[in-house]
């Protein structure tokens, strides 16, 4: 018997689709890879920028990336994005330093439970750098956990 994995990845068989939607929240470097290589991997992708207007609507579906953690609004982006019931929300940023995403929700009156919602750092410990190499190692650790996997080399 074949495995339908290995039929999918020869191209034997068609790969199961399901809706899937990636957000990109604000424009850049990052979230134009982000987006281009998230669209090759079957999501349909959005790019959201707040001062371009409001959030689409987001369902359980959704993956949310925000893309920079130094903008104004990260606060009230993250709490409109948090009302809906999204799959999974990360912020990109440096582990080593403390997510700026806590104390703006915290100040916006947003409960702990909403709070510890938002995943921080996001994507596989690749050592990436590049925006192509972000956006990257931002995807695969999207699939690992979508796949219910640890991501990295244990299997």
């Amino acid at each position: 018997m074949t495995d339908p994995a290995c039929a999918v990845a020869h191209g034997e068989a068609e790969a199961p689709t399901e809706t899937r939607t990636l957000v990109a929240v604000f424009d850049g470097p990052v979230a134009g890879y982000l987006l281009k290589y998230a669209a090759d991997l079957g999501y349909r992708t959005v790019l959201h920028d707040p001062k371009n207007g409001t959030l689409p609507a987001l369902d359980a579906t959704t993956d949310v990336v925000v893309t920079d953690h130094h903008r104004d609004e990260l606060g009230e982006v993250l709490r409109d994005v948090l009302a809906y019931p999204v799959r999974w929300v990360g912020v990109m940023g440096n582990p080593r330093h403390p997510g700026p995403h806590v104390e703006a929700l915290k100040q916006l009156g947003v409960p702990a439970e909403q709070i510890d919602r938002v995943h921080r750092p996001i994507g596989l410990n690749i050592g990436s750098r590049t925006p192509p190499e972000i956006a990257l190692a931002t995807l695969a650790g999207l699939l690992a956990d979508r796949n219910n996997r640890p991501g990295g080399f244990h299997f």
